[in-house]
């Protein structure tokens, strides 16, 4: 394992622990990547950026850490302003994706706010539109919840309850008050999961609303292509993000990166993705699910 780049193959991750939401300031060595791409000798290079976004305006939910983090940053250096969300507690995370997003010369506007309650999630779409000036070109609908829970009789309603609210309800709520500022050629992402096409048994609440994006992805593909706009997902597989501590026991992060690749994924290697869906080189992808998943194969 190395400092920076990447997990060797076939080695165990760091087993660490952090409170809900996680920070990634926090986060054991290896340092996730956000703007390189691990390469075949365990090594890493700079993302090679091509201009594919420039003068793009995007909305990423959970842009302070883990994917989100680096797909504002690979926006940032393919030509794209970006607009994030994160929760108050994610406040030293968010301050340095927009220091990095900066230092690639484009902007990264700030904002704190709790998208469970659909007003915030109105109020977030008007801040962007007020920012951008009325454009919004990409919508990134990325932030999740999870929390390990073995058997259905330990998981709390309240927990699914929760877990429902963060994960699929904003998705909605955004993707309905951005629609109206989006024009022919905009695209929105939802984040979505290899655990939709495993039926992972430990995660059910957090399955079940990934199983939703996926449906939610093709429903409002097909209403909206006729106006030109692209829906897409991405469904990762393990990641390298301050998700695994802070809702993983130990047995679950030591399994962690057992995947036919041999190692989890690093976080812009799922940017790349989203990067690829938010560009025109994707114009022929709508109500599609891209599987950056280390290799797993599924159907759908």
């Amino acid at each position: 394992m190395t400092d920076k780049g990447q997990f060797e193959k076939g080695h165990n991750i760091p087993v660490t622990h952090q409170s809900f939401p996680g920070k990634e300031t926090a986060m054991p060595k290896p340092q996730p990547l956000w703007d390189e791409i691990p390469t075949a000798d365990g090594k890493s290079q700079k993302y090679r950026a091509a201009g594919k976004l420039k003068g793009k305006k995007a909305l990423i939910t959970g842009g302070d850490s883990g994917i989100g983090r680096a797909s504002a940053i690979l926006f940032a250096m393919e030509g794209a302003d970006s607009v994030i969300a994160y929760l108050p507690e994610e406040e030293e995370d968010a301050q340095e994706t927009k220091r990095r997003v900066e230092a690639y010369g484009q902007k990264c506007h700030l904002v704190s706010t709790d998208l469970r309650d659909r007003e915030n999630c109105k109020k977030l779409v008007d801040e962007a539109v007020k920012i951008f000036n009325g454009q919004i070109d990409i919508l990134f609908n990325n932030a999740a919840y999870q929390m390990v829970v073995d058997d259905i009789k330990d998981l709390s309603e309240d927990q699914w309850i929760n877990t429902f609210n963060t994960n699929i309800h904003p998705y909605f709520y955004l993707a309905k008050y951005s629609l109206p500022y989006m024009k022919r050629g905009s695209t929105i992402i939802n984040n979505a999961s290899i655990n939709a096409y495993i039926g992972r048994p430990d995660l059910l609440d957090y399955t079940s609303t990934k199983g939703a994006i996926v449906a939610f992805t093709r429903g409002l593909s097909n209403q909206q292509a006729g106006n030109g706009i692209r829906v897409n997902a991405v469904a990762p597989g393990p990641v390298w993000t301050p998700l695994i501590p802070s809702t993983m026991k130990k047995e679950n992060q030591e399994q962690f990166g057992s995947t036919p690749l041999g190692r989890p994924a690093q976080p812009s290697e799922v940017a790349t993705a989203v990067v690829f869906l938010a560009s025109e080189d994707s114009s022929a992808f709508s109500g599609q699910t891209l599987h950056p998943n280390m290799g797993t194969v599924v159907s759908g």
